[in-house]
């Protein structure tokens, strides 16, 4: 006789992926559904749509972000480079070495055949690397924020990069380091920075958190306060919309009332809205039941997990998000979030009625087929 294991991995074998691309899309496809099947999730996510790679859905900008660590983003890129104006390879780190002294890493990722296909397969596209300020003590801050001159020269050297490495722009991450601290001053440095790149005509890209905080509804660290006072200076705005729940307090990613809430929050007159990249995730959390823990979950886990335990799907109205429940062998109960075509949709669906763009982190995290949606 069979034993249990091997029976089991007879059933997993069953479910079958398909390898060919579709002449239709997941909307004709009929896929785009409340209620998936784990099988059909399984069988259908590496088809995507080969006719109309080139076609948008969705009007508003469309950024992409890459990480070099989840190179299949760089794939998609290549192939659905249509659908993105904004592609923001994560490589670059700008440092701070002294007085006046700036040091960008990062360039050993930076790609550039790959930079060159991307542009031959999309006209439009913007390639907009993200840069951190790495390693920056309160002091650097201070000092860089103190001096006018500090602020020209990293300014000119940000420019300097760019041109010299055929970039369109930046993406800048650095919202979030000094925790609600010096704003008026890292506003001035912001605007000091955009004005020298759009001379240059180059794009400046700022991460901003959620207006609004998850799970507290009190006002978040970046308000409609800072963002009336760069609007006008900043081409865009990437919004981090997801992370909504953490292990201690389990559940959804990115939950549409919240959603709403944040864009709304920003700009309730609707002035910029344009320039909000309104945050998709395209990964997902397992959490798990024992310990208030979790981790991030990736398409192909994901895919893995839905072959072995089969599970049940289930849509939660009220968040616009599926989740599902399976037992790990003696690691006891796990809750997946993981986006769906539906969530996709309707977060789209939503981009469109606010009239935002959107951010995705990131595109090698996904299904393939997610991509027919834009």
């Amino acid at each position: 006789t069979l034993s249990k294991t091997d029976a089991k991995k007879g059933a997993t074998k069953k479910l079958k992926e398909k390898m060919l691309h579709s002449d239709k899309n997941v909307q004709d496809r009929g896929l785009v559904v409340v209620d998936p099947k784990a099988k059909d999730i399984i069988l259908e996510h590496r088809s995507y749509c080969s006719k109309k790679m080139k076609e948008r859905h969705f009007l508003g900008d469309v950024l992409g972000y890459i990480t070099p660590w989840n190179s299949h983003g760089y794939d998609i890129a290549k192939i659905f480079g249509n659908k993105f104006t904004l592609i923001s390879p994560v490589w670059l780190q700008v440092k701070r070495r002294g007085k006046e002294r700036f040091q960008f890493t990062g360039l050993h990722d930076a790609d550039k055949g790959w930079m060159k296909g991307v542009r031959k397969t999309s006209k439009n596209i913007k390639i907009v690397p993200r840069i951190l300020f790495d390693g920056w003590t309160y002091q650097d801050f201070e000092s860089v924020f103190g001096s006018e001159d500090e602020i020209e020269e990293l300014s000119k050297n940000v420019v300097l990069l760019a041109k010299n490495e055929n970039f369109d722009g930046f993406v800048v991450e650095v919202w979030s380091q000094l925790g609600n601290q010096k704003q008026t001053e890292l506003i001035h440095l912001l605007i000091h920075l955009s004005e020298a790149l759009r001379e240059a005509q180059l794009k400046l890209i700022l991460v901003i958190p959620p207006a609004v905080a998850a799970g507290t509804n009190q006002p978040g660290m970046f308000t409609k306060k800072e963002f009336d006072q760069l609007a006008s200076a900043i081409d865009s705005f990437s919004l981090m919309t997801y992370d909504y729940s953490t292990p201690q307090r389990p559940g959804p990613n990115s939950p549409l009332p919240w959603v709403r809430a944040c864009v709304q929050v920003l700009d309730p007159d609707s002035k910029w809205r344009n320039k909000i990249l309104l945050g998709l995730n395209f990964y997902g959390m397992d959490y798990s039941a024992l310990g208030a823990s979790g981790e991030p979950i990736l398409g192909s886990r994901y895919i893995e997990t839905l072959k072995e335990h089969k599970p049940k799907i289930v849509w939660d109205e009220q968040i616009a998000e599926h989740y599902f429940e399976y037992k790990r062998n003696k690691g006891g109960k796990h809750a997946v979030f993981y986006p769906t075509l539906k969530s996709i949709q309707l977060r789209l669906e939503l981009a469109k009625e606010l009239g935002t763009g959107i951010s995705i982190w990131e595109l090698g995290q996904g299904l393939d087929y997610f991509y027919d949606l834009l």
